[in-house]
C-alpha cells in the first residue's frame, strides 16, 4: 500500500446534520483511508494525520491539499519536514474520489448514523481499489491477471 499524498475533506450529512469526510489518496488515485468526523478544525486534521501516520508507519515525501487552514495547522505540528503543496488541480485525484461517495449516499438517501457510515465507507473505499483498476495503465493481458486475482481475492474474502 502506498503512502497517502493528497488528502480532502468533503461534507457528509448525517441524520439531518453535517459532518466531515477526510479521505487520503495515493499517487495512483486509490483511497487510502476515509474518516469521519463532526469537525473541521486543526485539532481534527491532527487526528486524521496522526491515524495516517500510525497505519502506515511513515510520513509521506509530498501532501496535496486544498487550502484549508487546519491542513497548515496539523502540517507544522506533526509533519513539518513533509512538502506541503496547495497548488489549483493538483488535488483533483482527492477530488475525483468523492464522487463514488456522492452516488452512494444519494442512493441510500443519506447515512443514518456516524458509525453506519464510517464501517460503509471504510469497506466500499476498500472494494473499490481492489476492483477499479486503472485499465488506462496497464497493456490488456496485465489486467485481465488483475482481474482474475481481484476476483479471487473477493471469493476467499466472501467465503
Amino acid at each position: 500500500m502506498a503512502i497517502p499524498s493528497t488528502l480532502m475533506n468533503v461534507f457528509v450529512k448525517i441524520n439531518g446534520k453535517q459532518h466531515y469526510l477526510w479521505r487520503a489518496v495515493d499517487q495512483d488515485g486509490e483511497v487510502v483511508d476515509v474518516y469521519l468526523q463532526a469537525k473541521r478544525d486543526g485539532a481534527a486534521a491532527k487526528r486524521f494525520f496522526k491515524r495516517l501516520i500510525r497505519s502506515h508507519g511513515s510520513e509521506p515525501r509530498k501532501i496535496v491539499t486544498d487550502k484549508l487552514r487546519s491542513y497548515g495547522v496539523a502540517h507544522r505540528e506533526l509533519m513539518p519536514d513533509v512538502i506541503h503543496s496547495t497548488e489549483q488541480y493538483e488535488n483533483n485525484r482527492a477530488e475525483q474520489s468523492h464522487e463514488p461517495t456522492r452516488v452512494i449516499e444519494r442512493g441510500m438517501r443519506q447515512f443514518k448514523s456516524m458509525g453506519q457510515a464510517q464501517r460503509f465507507l471504510g469497506a466500499h473505499a476498500t472494494v473499490s481499489n481492489l476492483f477499479n483498476l486503472g485499465r488506462h495503465k496497464v497493456c490488456a493481458q496485465h489486467y485481465r491477471d488483475l482481474r482474475i486475482s481481484a476476483f479471487t481475492e473477493w471469493d476467499s474474502a466472501v467465503a
